[in-house]
């Protein structure tokens, strides 16, 4: 039975017009599965499908999601990250070429939390960096961390008493039931591509992931090194970002969830 599947252009690309037709025909495609976002089960029989296609330097996997929860995409992961996730999802594993490297990232410290803003919990994620971070290009002393964000359509905020804006053309990458990255425009209205990639996937919980899914966007804070820290618990950490906003050290947007 052919299988109600969405394989996206850039996934049919890397598997080739064989094999995405044999998707399609509902040879290929498994009937039910786990969502490699949500981590629940699926039915690609009687509801709309996406192919995942993540990529690693040397192998990749395919795996499936609702298609409510992720779009038919193409995913540049670590080599370390793709072995771990072929332990937690059900996937053909792909040889691909080996020059497939994934760039390095700054260093950034991401912490996850829910924040309550107008008597609702939003999903957040609070960056901050390791270290002063200046324009590219340029030497000195300075941070240029939060003005660089701010040219990019950040918010600053004085209060966290509505949502801000969404910052289109950005998203959060929530696959496999983990945080990967977020995701900025890339050159020239190319393909995005990470602005911030986690080393490992990073865990969060049920309750951030539901709100996650509920919400479709996540909320990102950004500040500069030494504003927030990391901060063992979420009341800790509201007024951690309470004070910054009050200091005038904080920016803000609502990402949407893994974007296109």
């Amino acid at each position: 039975m052919p299988r109600m599947l969405d394989v996206s252009d850039e996934v049919r690309a890397e598997i080739g017009d064989e094999e995405a037709d044999r998707l399609l025909a509902g040879e290929n495609a498994p009937g039910s599965y786990d969502c490699t976002s949500c981590r629940t089960p699926g039915d690609s029989e009687h509801e709309r499908t996406s192919t995942v296609l993540f990529i690693g330097e040397e192998t990749a996997v395919l795996a499936f999601a609702h298609a409510g929860c992720l779009p038919s995409q193409v995913v540049q992961v670590t080599e370390e990250q793709l072995q771990g996730a072929v332990r937690s999802i059900s996937g053909d594993t792909v040889d691909l070429e080996p020059e497939r490297i994934v760039p390095e990232q700054a260093v950034l410290g991401v912490t996850s939390g829910l924040v309550l803003i107008a008597g609702e919990l939003h999903p957040a994620l609070v960056v901050e960096p390791t270290a002063p971070v200046v324009r590219p290009g340029t030497t000195g002393s300075g941070d240029d961390f939060l003005p660089l964000l701010i040219e990019q359509g950040f918010m600053p905020l004085s209060e966290l008493t509505s949502v801000p804006p969404v910052q289109h053309g950005w998203s959060v990458l929530l696959a496999m039931g983990q945080l990967h990255a977020v995701l900025q425009p890339g050159m020239n209205g190319g393909q995005p591509v990470a602005w911030w990639q986690a080393h490992q996937p990073l865990q969060v919980t049920e309750g951030w992931r539901a709100a996650a899914n509920k919400h479709q966007q996540v909320l990102m804070f950004a500040a500069p090194v030494g504003s927030i820290g990391r901060q063992p618990r979420e009341d800790l950490l509201r007024d951690a970002l309470d004070k910054a906003a009050a200091n005038g050290q904080l920016v803000g947007a609502a990402l949407p969830l893994a974007g296109t």
